[in-house]
């Protein structure tokens, strides 16, 4: 029996050619927008009152590593190295498949109460096979639209042991995970690899292989200290290894012609522009891919050291861009530009429509329109902190926060309603967390 609910009344950002829509219902039946239209009849549908809300597309927070939930705030004034030292070579260590269970229901969780419905989870503490189904049933069991991208621990090696740059994609158990997850609604499967900046060449090529093979995309972090393998892009753009299945994290460390030369390959790009400013990545390459006609995805990145929330995130990524932008144009004509460089909808875009491209899913989410998933938000718009909503779009990227969210729909599901998550007792989820969080920085002595 086909469920059918009709979201009534509401402004519509749709994130497509339809623009936005002063009032307009939406029609959902099971998974699927069927349509959207200012007056839409429908007696058999439950109906929702949205007037006085915003519906956006869901969320795609597009780099996130959610084993760190249980660490919140330990982070926040790490600079990279540190980051390095104490995460990876210290706390990530003593993770047990439980810790890894709990972090990631708890972060996928908070992301639904944020407004997100798809997270890539770039999960590299997954030292054993049991790490790695913990993570994902924690994924499946939160309801949220989840990419998996399975990475592999960076711990420091002992003496006599292989160092992580130098070992390759584990393929089988990446093998194992596609069959055992094969045709779920709400789950892919990918890699998290090392790629050149972070691994010898033969690693590299081993694990970008392997992503073409299976039809995975291929996520790496590029930057943060000297690369292990200078030249490796050029060596593996000549063997026809990189293309648009390859999204490159942070990015930093990437010339002018390098950036131009995989633009133009097709390769995505994924920013956390508040993590990077806080740890010394660098700027973000928001303005670099802008010129060159592209434009990021965006990600949290770490929890470990700010909010889950990625509507702060494009706030954020614009508001760094903009600034570089009108220094720069002062530096070159003496004053303040006549206008702003970036309008608000491309932030809403990069954490929306982009994050839906970087994973090939922009057939499906990322906008609303009829025939797409129905991964939806509704944000309260009749508050005192949103009245009077002149630019609806505007109010969403510079006034909305996890408060406004009222509602939260993945596959034609209701995840949230009336400001609360539904389904899910938190009350233990954050006795676990917390337990979790505690033994793991009480283990080496952070406390």
């Amino acid at each position: 029996m086909t469920t059918r609910t009709l979201i009534r009344g509401a402004t519509v950002i749709t994130m497509d050619a339809q623009g936005v829509l002063p009032r307009a219902d939406i029609l959902v039946a099971d998974e699927r927008i069927t349509e959207i239209a200012p007056t839409i009849a429908a007696d058999d549908a439950e109906l929702v009152d949205a007037v006085g809300c915003i519906v956006i597309p869901g969320l795609v927070n597009a780099h996130m590593h959610t084993w760190q939930t249980a660490l919140r705030g330990v982070a926040a004034n790490w600079t990279l190295p540190e980051y390095f030292r104490k995460m990876h070579a210290g706390l990530a260590t003593v993770f047990e498949p439980a810790d890894l269970h709990i972090a990631t229901l708890a972060g996928a969780l908070n992301q639904l109460n944020c407004g997100t419905t798809t997270l890539v989870d770039w999960c590299h503490n997954n030292r054993t096979p049991e790490h790695n189904d913990a993570a994902v049933s924690a994924l499946i069991e939160s309801g949220i639209r989840a990419a998996f991208f399975h990475g592999t621990p960076k711990p420091d090696p002992k003496p006599g042991e292989t160092p992580f740059w130098e070992l390759s994609h584990p393929r089988a158990e990446v093998e194992r995970l596609l069959k055992a997850h094969q045709g779920r609604e709400l789950l892919s499967i990918h890699a998290a690899v090392l790629g050149p900046h972070y691994s010898t060449l033969e690693v590299a090529r081993h694990d970008f292989r392997m992503a073409a093979e299976l039809d995975l995309i291929a996520s790496l972090h590029q930057g943060g200290g000297p690369a292990r393998t200078p030249g490796g892009w050029q060596v593996l753009d000549t063997e026809g290894l990189l293309g648009e299945r390859i999204n490159i994290v942070h990015g930093h460390a990437l010339d002018d012609a390098q950036l131009a030369r995989f633009c133009d390959l097709g390769m995505s790009f994924s920013a956390a522009a508040e993590s990077e400013m806080s740890q010394g990545h660098g700027h973000p390459l928001t303005g670099r891919l802008r010129r060159l006609g592209r434009a990021p995805s965006l990600g949290v990145d770490l929890e470990s050291v700010m909010s889950g929330d990625m509507l702060t995130q494009a706030r954020i990524a614009l508001g760094i861009q903009r600034s570089l932008d009108n220094v720069a144009h002062r530096e070159a004509a003496g004053g303040i530009p006549p206008t702003t460089t970036i309008p608000a909808i491309e932030a809403l875009s990069w954490v929306t429509v982009e994050g839906a491209r970087m994973l090939r899913q922009l057939d499906r989410i990322g906008t609303l329109a009829a025939g797409k998933q129905a991964d939806l938000v509704l944000i309260r718009a009749d508050t005192l902190d949103m009245q009077p909503l002149h630019d609806p779009v505007a109010a969403v990227v510079f006034q909305a926060s996890p408060s406004h969210i009222d509602g939260v729909m993945v596959a034609g599901r209701w995840k949230k309603r009336g400001g609360r998550l539904l389904g899910m007792d938190l009350a233990p989820v954050i006795e676990r967390l917390n337990a979790s969080g505690r033994k793991i920085v009480g283990a080496l002595g952070l406390q």
